[in-house]
């Protein structure tokens, strides 16, 4: 049977519109906020497998949306280090702390995004990047892949490599929408060897379903609306509201306890 707890629906259900809006219309940043919202009623690996089939979900929805919008010249770097990052995501998946990880990636989302923020602020527009770059896009996509796998919050690394190359917002959020959709994929079988998917997960993942498209239309329909000035700031300020829940959450579970 699903999870019919008051407090975990509670935050559950505006969790999964939260990922939905953010998936379909901005690349994903707020994205990472829905494990660390639930986590707040049930355990991280539970909430993380009841969280992927409707990530599954999503991207299929976002694949039909941008079917034909990604980077091809991006994604062969990406998906590389996606891989690779999978790979070590899962052999220190019962090693490494998971607040130490989400401490990490919420410090590099703060940095990266605030400087977004603010040069956004003042008008400042920082050098945009033209060719693909192989040892960053590897490295930064191979961190996503790892910090995916453990604590689904993939998003900000990723953005620290495609941000500066200021694709149209169209192009960004479809690339990104392939990306993770591949990364989720490739998640799913080593989340059922870890016995991730029991009957409980499976039939809250289930329960939960309809707000899949219902949040992904929503963001569809923002990002349609967002013109492209200032679709980067909006990027760039959810990705710091995230940096900080990730670092609140980890500091709290690392110090504060």
């Amino acid at each position: 049977m699903p999870i019919f707890d008051p407090l975990f629906l509670a935050l559950a259900i505006p969790a999964f519109l939260l990922v939905g809006v953010s998936k379909g219309g901005f690349g994903g940043g707020l994205g990472s906020m829905g494990v660390p919202l639930m986590a707040l009623a049930i355990p991280v690996p539970q909430a993380a497998a009841i969280m992927l089939p409707l990530l599954i979900v999503m991207d299929a929805f976002g694949i039909w949306r941008y079917r034909n919008v990604w980077s091809r010249e991006h994604m062969p770097i990406l998906l590389t280090g996606g891989i690779i990052g999978i790979i070590i995501g899962y052999l220190a998946f019962r090693h490494l702390d998971e607040l130490w990880v989400r401490l990490l990636i919420g410090l590099i989302a703060v940095v990266f995004s605030g400087k977004g923020v603010l040069d956004s602020l003042r008008g400042r527009h920082a050098a945009t990047a033209t060719e693909p770059n192989w040892p960053k896009g590897v490295f930064w996509s191979m961190v996503s892949g790892a910090t995916s796998f453990i604590a689904n919050a993939g998003g900000p690394p990723i953005q620290v490599y495609l941000q500066p190359y200021k694709m149209d917002k169209t192009l960004f959020v479809g690339t990104l929408l392939v990306l993770f959709a591949i990364i989720n994929w490739l998640k799913f079988f080593p989340y059922v060897y870890l016995g991730l998917f029991t009957f409980e997960n499976i039939w809250s993942s289930i329960a939960l379903l309809p707000l899949a498209p219902i949040g992904m239309w929503a963001g569809f329909w923002l990002h349609s609306r967002v013109d492209q000035k200032r679709f980067y700031f909006w990027c760039n300020l959810f990705l710091f509201a995230t940096g900080w829940k990730l670092v609140y959450d980890a500091t709290k579970g690392l110090f504060l306890a």
